[in-house]
């Protein structure tokens, strides 16, 4: 009867919730209070797929569920977001019968890096994804092996891994897993990638093994690359799915030297998302042909980049997770590897859309020194932390004359609208998007 109740209970709420535009995680919260244990007890498709790291978890998701549907599949999964324990209760339980039966061929679940342990307490993955793990929102993670520690506890045997071979850190969850169990991917040394190291700091200097010095053979970026341990021999797996060719100017990208895919997002972390959609898919058993078909010239759903006009500007909004270093300094070489002129506009207005905090030391990780390059004539920093921002810039090489500092969002907006056609890039979290966006013609 509980099992039912929860169910009802839930379902109740989420259409109420459906009516307002909320949602997603209390319906969960009050079936857990009815019955803690009700994950445990409803029957699940036999396919459950899940999705956790640093970055990467949504879109990755995203992909997924677009390739599996184009397949055939009915695939239920946390469009929201809502990735912790509440919220996959929600998911779940809005699409069981009564009797506890969940409707759909499968479940694929964005999961909080931190929580997973709580939601997989109750069921276990069929498959695993793991994106990267960086330094990410120091006041909740604290250090990327924290995190590790925490996705470890959600790791069964029962699951096969799909890691990202070129994250050291990522790598160590297949230390104690059955091989057998274990589908690695990465990238072949390519034209992005680099003998040395760049960036304000350097995660994958020493082996998170043996804390010995690490040797890489070539750097994707940050510390993502080809890598070896001199000392305790940990190293860069062999991959089954690989990147054999990139060309991110061109837009182009060649997996296991077979089937060529178009980019129409130019980025280097759009490359490993497509590459672990496509992992885990196959695993699935869909067709090369039906993921080609998907993912070339995917354009993103989720808001991660925006388009949109500003008065004589076409502008592009990338989606910069605050507290992430790495997220920043990726969205900050796309901007550098093009090639018009444009001015950039960087916005800190609220740290977080979830939590209170005025610690802004993580701007001191980000690589700015990428935006000195000759076509990016005008930096902009504007918002509540725009002062944090002005001092970061000024221990930047980037001329002084190129920068001008601002509060207020809105007279941002009205500055770019009123002055100037060039490109414009917006870079900024979740927290702080829709201020600008409400000013803008969206493309």
């Amino acid at each position: 009867m509980r099992l039912v109740l929860a169910v009802i209970v839930c379902k109740i709420l989420r259409f109420i919730g459906g009516l307002i535009g909320k949602g997603s995680s209390l319906p969960g919260q009050f079936a857990l209070k009815v019955c803690p244990d009700v994950l445990g007890r409803v029957k699940l498709p036999q396919r459950v797929i899940a999705v956790t790291g640093s970055n990467g978890k949504t879109s990755t998701v995203e992909m997924i569920a677009a390739i599996l549907t184009a397949d055939g599949r009915r695939v239920v999964y946390n469009k929201e977001g809502s990735n912790q324990i509440e919220g996959v209760a929600t998911l779940i339980l809005s699409h069981c019968t009564l009797g506890g039966k969940m409707r759909g061929d499968v479940l694929l679940l964005e999961s909080d890096e931190r929580y997973a342990r709580h939601t997989f307490k109750w069921f276990h993955p069929t498959h695993f994804v793991i994106t990267n793990l960086y330094r990410d929102q120091l006041t909740r993670n604290g250090h990327p092996e924290w995190v590790y520690d925490a996705i470890k506890d959600a790791v069964f045997p029962d699951t096969t891994l799909v890691l990202n071979a070129d994250d050291p850190l990522v790598s160590c969850f297949a230390r104690e897993h059955d091989p057998a169990r274990v589908k690695w991917f990465g990238l072949d040394e390519c034209s992005v990638s680099t003998k040395e190291h760049r960036g304000v700091y350097h995660d994958g200097a020493r082996c998170p093994v043996c804390k010995g010095r690490m040797e890489y053979s070539c750097y994707h970026y940050a510390h993502i690359g080809h890598y070896a341990c001199p000392v305790c021999g940990h190293k860069r797996h062999d991959t089954d799915f690989t990147v054999t060719a990139l060309d991110l100017k061109a837009g182009r990208l060649t997996i296991n030297g077979e089937t060529d895919i178009s980019l129409a997002f130019k980025s280097i972390y759009n490359v490993y998302n497509i590459l672990a959609a496509w992992s885990v898919c196959a695993q699935a058993g869909v067709d090369e042909g039906v993921m080609a078909g998907v993912i070339d010239n995917y354009l993103l759903k989720n808001g991660r980049m925006i388009t949109f006009t500003l008065g004589d500007h076409q502008g592009t909004l990338l989606t910069s997770k605050h507290e992430n270093s790495v997220a920043y300094d990726t969205n900050l070489a796309y901007i550098a590897a093009t090639e018009k002129p444009c001015t950039v506009l960087v916005i800190v207005d609220a740290i977080s859309r979830k939590y209170f905090t005025g610690e802004t030391s993580w701007l001191w990780d980000i690589d700015f020194d990428r935006l000195n390059c000759g076509h990016v004539q005008k930096v902009m920093l504007y918002g509540k932390y725009c002062s944090d921002l002005a001092l970061r810039f000024d221990y930047t090489a980037i001329p002084p004359e190129k920068i001008e500092v601002g509060g207020d969002i809105t007279a941002a907006a009205e500055h770019l609208k009123k002055a100037g056609d060039e490109d414009v890039y917006v870079v900024t979290c979740f927290s702080d998007r829709d201020k600008l966006l409400e000013h803008v013609a969206r493309r």
